[in-house]
C-alpha cells in the first residue's frame, strides 16, 4: 500500500524534473461559493498536465536494467506526453498506443518527445489492451496510466504541494478517470484527516460510484464525453483500494458544466484548461455551497485541440445563454425581414448567422421561415429577447 513516505520519496526524485506548479486565488469562484477558492494549476506543468509526475517516478524506479527493453503506455494524450518525456530524460525508448480519435496536438507533442506512436482503438481502454499485448510480446515495461503504486506516489506529490501552498485547505476537488491522481492526493488525509478530498467524474463515464457500491472495480458502458482525459471505463485496482479507504465523496458533472467551467477559467482566470482538467471547477458551478473552504480545485491539464476548444466554447456559450437560436415565421413581403432585423437590433443582440427558408413544408402561402443565431449578454438577456420577440407579434417556432 502506497503511503506518504512513498510520496515524499517521489518528491525528492522529481526535484528538478517536475515543476512545483503555482496556485492562483480565484475571486470569481470565491464570490460564487462564499469561501476562498484557490486553483492548483497543473495545466502549467511540463507537458501540460500532472502526468509527468507519475510517469517519471515509475520509469525512474525501474533502474537501468529495467529500462533496457524500453517502456510502453496507452493514453489519449496527457499520460502519453508524460511517459514520452520521462523516457527521453531517463534514456529509454517509449512506444505509446493512442486511440484513433486522440487530439492531434497531443499526438504531435508525444511524437516530438521522441516516442513511437501506434494509433489503435476507439478509446483508452482499447489502446490499453493493445499496449499490454505489446509489452507481453516485446518485454517492454508497461507504464500504466494509473494502476501502479509508483504512479500514485508521483501524482501524490501534488497533495504535498497543496498542503504547503494552502495550509488551511479544507476541500480538494480532483478529476477522476482511472483514479491515480485522486488516490495519490487522497493519501494526504492520513496526516490531515480534516481535509476532504472529493473526486469529480464525467457523467458519461462515472465508473467509481457503481464500483464502490460493488466493493471492487467494475466496467461501465462508455458514453461520449468531451472530457477524454477522464474517460476510463474501469477503475484501477491499486487506486481503487486507496479511494475506497480515503476519498470522502465522488460527484459527477455533465458536458454543460465542464464547458461553462472551461469558459469561466479562460475569461476570469486567464487559464487554458481542457474539459477534464476543469471538472473540479464544474463541480463548484453545479454545487457552489456544497464544499467547505478554502477549496482547491486541481486543474489537472491544459492540453486541448484548437478545434475541440472551438466546439467546447460554442457549447458553453449556448449553455450560458450567450448564443441564442431564434426561429420565426414571417410574411413573404418586401420589408418584413428588414423589420425583424431592426427589431432585433433594438434588443441589443448581435446576429451571428441567418437562414431565410421558403421551402419548408410547414409554411403557408406567402410565408417564410427565418432561423437566426444571435449573441446575447447572458441567460437573463436571452430570456428577455425571446419574450419581447413574442410580444412584438412574431410567430415563434
Amino acid at each position: 500500500m502506497t503511503d506518504l513516505g512513498d510520496v515524499r520519496a517521489a518528491r525528492e526524485l522529481l526535484e528538478g524534473v517536475a515543476e512545483v506548479t503555482p496556485v492562483a486565488h480565484s475571486r470569481w469562484l470565491s464570490e460564487l461559493t462564499g469561501t476562498e477558492v484557490v486553483l492548483k494549476c497543473e495545466n502549467l506543468q511540463r507537458t501540460g498536465s500532472f502526468k509527468l509526475r507519475g510517469a517519471y517516478t515509475r520509469i525512474a524506479r525501474l533502474g537501468e536494467s529495467g529500462r533496457r527493453a524500453g517502456v510502453v503506455a496507452a493514453s489519449a494524450g496527457n499520460h502519453a506526453q508524460g511517459v514520452a518525456l520521462a523516457a527521453r530524460m531517463l534514456g529509454t525508448r517509449a512506444t505509446i498506443f493512442m486511440p484513433t480519435g486522440a487530439a492531434l496536438p497531443k499526438v504531435s507533442a508525444t511524437r516530438g518527445y521522441g516516442a513511437d506512436i501506434e494509433m489503435v482503438g476507439m478509446d483508452v481502454t482499447e489502446a490499453l489492451a493493445a499496449a499490454q499485448e505489446h509489452a507481453e510480446r516485446t518485454g517492454a515495461v508497461m507504464i500504466h496510466p494509473f494502476d501502479h503504486p509508483d504512479v500514485l506516489a508521483g501524482q501524490g506529490t501534488i497533495g504535498l504541494e497543496i498542503l504547503e501552498q494552502v495550509p488551511d485547505v479544507r476541500t480538494v476537488l480532483v478529476p477522476i478517470g482511472g483514479g491515480g491522481l485522486a488516490a495519490g492526493i487522497a493519501l494526504l488525509r492520513r496526516e490531515r484527516p480534516d481535509v476532504r478530498v472529493v473526486g469529480v467524474q464525467a457523467t458519461g463515464v462515472d465508473s467509481y460510484a457503481p464500483s464502490l457500491v460493488a466493493g471492487h472495480p467494475v466496467r461501465v458502458q462508455m458514453q461520449p464525453t468531451m472530457a477524454d482525459g477522464i474517460a476510463v471505463a474501469e477503475p484501477g485496482a491499486v487506486p481503487f483500494g486507496v479511494i475506497a479507504d480515503l476519498l470522502d465523496d465522488i460527484v459527477t458533472v455533465d458536458e454543460n458544466a465542464m464547458s461553462l467551467a472551461l469558459i469561466g477559467l479562460l475569461e476570469r482566470a486567464k487559464l487554458l484548461v481542457e474539459p477534464s482538467g476543469a471538472a473540479g471547477v464544474a463541480a463548484l458551478l453545479d454545487r457552489p455551497h456544497a464544499f467547505a473552504g478554502p477549496i482547491v480545485p486541481v486543474l489537472s491539464g491544459g492540453n486541448i485541440d484548437a478545434l475541440v476548444l472551438l466546439e467546447v466554447i460554442r457549447h458553453g456559450l449556448t449553455a450560458a445563454g450567450r448564443f441564442l437560436k431564434i426561429r420565426v415565421r414571417i410574411s413573404d413581403r418586401p420589408g418584413e425581414l428588414m423589420r425583424l432585423l431592426t427589431d432585433l437590433a433594438s434588443l441589443q443582440v448581435n446576429i451571428l448567422n441567418i437562414n431565410h427558408d421558403r421551402a419548408s413544408e410547414t409554411l403557408g402561402v406567402g410565408q417564410v421561415e427565418v432561423a437566426l443565431q444571435v449573441a446575447t449578454r447572458g441567460s437573463a438577456h436571452a430570456a428577455d429577447v425571446m419574450a419581447r420577440v413574442g410580444a412584438l407579434g412574431y410567430d415563434l417556432l
